[in-house]
């Protein structure tokens, strides 16, 4: 709050009025985006669990922690993109600056920012902006338009967004949950928080940031203290999270354990266990295919392959295969597979 000596009580309270008012600021713009380019945001917002009360995608939501979390890094990528390509041009031909630059954004525009070539239908897409994001968009009209529309600048990093890899991608949403687990990792300090899929605090040593074979998101992989239990979480399931000041000693049979998961399956810190699964010539088919946390074949015998996989991952994958994939053996995996179909034959026929 402002405070005057020389002003009375009431003035007091309208100047922190006033004040909290101004913090509170939100517009609205309006952005306009190929189908292609909104469809691919609404996929990483869904994908990333940016969801309302009513469980409907949060694009508004998303598009908030896009541009706060990576407009700095877009700024300094694009300068030093440019930067490269003035360089390059003015050293082979004798061309002054003002035209090389022009060139320059006329390149990165046509061939690097292709994600959207400007042809085809538009959509408009409402971004309410309001705190942080309010400040990257007054920083970018203020200072960096030029002759571009804010409509296009945005879209223009979007696209550079989306020409990341996801998992990459990933790192930008959640830029300081990355900061917070890192932190904790290097300083050997345990951490909480609670997650999308449940709302109680947890409490981990954390170890190993590990991506997906897919690429497509990154989980960390760390210790229960209290039972000494191996654990994986999905970063972007992450919320809350807090580095708290105990200080944990590194467990190596722990350690080489969760590196060990980091390289084969690091969404599941599960034990293994051998199984065999008879496929038809359908089934062989779809394990080519099916990429999606595909376990590792140990051995090929005819029809029969053989994993030693965690089971809880071998039931999820094999859940897609119906009669294509029938499990020879563990009993406990054969059970829990004959339970899913039955259940289901069971509601069909209700």
């Amino acid at each position: 709050m402002i405070s005057f000596p020389f002003l009375s009580w009431e003035h007091h309270i309208n100047i922190a009025f006033y004040s909290r008012k101004e913090m509170a600021v939100t517009e609205k713009y309006k952005i306009y985006l190929s189908e292609d380019i909104r469809s691919r945001l609404i996929n990483d917002a869904e994908f990333f669990e940016f969801v309302r009360s009513d469980e409907s995608v949060n694009l508004n939501g998303f598009l908030k922690e896009l541009i706060v979390n990576y407009f700095e890094q877009y700024r300094n990528d694009s300068e030093e993109l440019l930067n490269g390509i003035i360089g390059d041009i003015t050293s082979v031909r004798n061309m002054k600056s003002s035209d090389a630059e022009a060139l320059a954004n006329r390149l990165i525009s046509t061939y690097i920012r292709g994600g959207d070539d400007g042809s085809g239908k538009k959509t408009a897409v409402t971004l309410t902006v309001s705190g942080a994001s309010y400040n990257v968009i007054k920083k970018i009209e203020n200072n960096l338009l030029g002759d571009k529309s804010l409509s296009g600048y945005m879209k223009d990093m979007f696209c550079a967004y989306l020409a990341i890899p996801r998992h990459r991608r990933e790192e930008i949403i959640f830029r300081d949950t990355y900061e917070d687990i890192r932190r904790a990792i290097s300083g050997n300090r345990v951490m909480t928080f609670t997650s999308t899929t449940n709302s109680y605090k947890v409490a981990v040593e954390p170890y190993i940031i590990a991506m997906s074979k897919e690429e497509e998101c990154n989980y960390l992989l760390c210790r229960d203290p209290k039972n000494g239990r191996t654990r994986t979480f999905r970063i972007s399931r992450i919320r809350n999270a807090f580095v708290t000041s105990d200080v944990f000693g590194i467990d190596e049979a722990c350690s080489e354990k969760l590196h060990a998961i980091a390289i084969r399956s690091p969404h599941s810190a599960a034990p293994d266990i051998h199984a065999a699964v008879r496929l038809t010539e359908a089934g062989m088919k779809y394990f080519k295919v099916i990429v999606k946390n595909r376990p590792v074949v140990s051995k090929i015998e005819g029809n029969v392959y053989h994993f030693d996989w965690p089971e809880i991952q071998l039931e999820s994958y094999f859940r897609r295969f119906g009669k294509d994939a029938v499990v020879i053996k563990p009993k406990s995996l054969k059970a829990k597979l004959r339970n899913y179909y039955e259940q289901a034959l069971d509601a069909y026929k209700r």
